[in-house]
């Protein structure tokens, strides 16, 4: 993925399956995010009742919600999902409408006139 800012020129070129390629990478982090929240509270078990005050009532609500927390973490990952999918077909798109474009716009055009010889 290019990314370059020269005057007021900006030029984004990126490969046709990178979207697709993250798209699938995203899916994938959901699943692995719920696991980690999970293996956290189990890691955190052996120093439950060794908080007092705040710090307990943190770490207890935390582990209460630790599945209300993966819900959340993944429905922010889905978004995420849904807007990489909408850029996709979006850049498939322009891809498809760029190449029909030139092939019209080819058909019209006079080659013969461009002709330089005598």
């Amino acid at each position: 993925m290019l990314f370059e800012l020269w005057g007021w020129l900006v030029k984004f070129d990126m490969g046709e399956s990178t979207l697709a390629v993250l798209g699938k990478q995203t899916s994938g982090s959901s699943d692995d995010l719920g696991a980690l929240i999970r293996a956290l509270v189990s890691a955190a078990e052996p120093l439950e009742g060794k908080f007092n005050g705040a710090g307990k009532a943190t770490f207890d609500s935390f582990k209460l919600r630790a599945d209300e927390i993966t819900a959340a973490l993944n429905g922010a990952l889905s978004s995420i999902l849904g807007g990489q999918v909408g850029m996709d077909e979006a850049f498939g798109t322009g891809v498809q409408e760029q190449s029909d474009n030139a092939h019209k716009n080819m058909g019209a055009a006079n080659f013969q006139a461009a002709r330089f010889s005598g």
